[in-house]
């Protein structure tokens, strides 16, 4: 996929490899390498796994590998939890005493 100069996009970084990490971090942090995935606005026209520069929001520049054009978000706050709802029915019942104080 291509991008052209303008285009909102996401680039990869590695920070260090598992040999650069801290010897104070976790064992299972230090098996890993450090990266990062920055948004911002593409600075020329390029295909994906180009190394480029991005404008982000805050107006830094940042370089690195092109690995998506028009990003979205596709986070969530996972599978709904029947469980936690009826704690919140049973929590607002302790509190308040039900119905009468509603």
């Amino acid at each position: 996929m291509k991008a052209k100069r303008g285009d909102w996009v996401n680039i990869y970084n590695m920070v260090l490899t598992p040999e650069e990490r801290a010897p104070q971090v976790p064992e299972d942090t230090k098996k890993v390498p450090l990266e990062t995935w920055v948004k911002g606005f593409i600075k020329q026209d390029a295909e994906i796994g180009d190394e480029v520069a991005i404008e982000t929001i805050t107006g830094r520049e940042v370089r690195g590998k092109l690995v998506e054009v028009n990003p979205s978000y596709s986070h969530s706050f996972g599978n709904t939890v029947p469980e936690v709802f009826k704690i919140g029915l049973q929590l607002r019942e302790i509190l308040f005493g039900g119905e009468d104080h509603e």
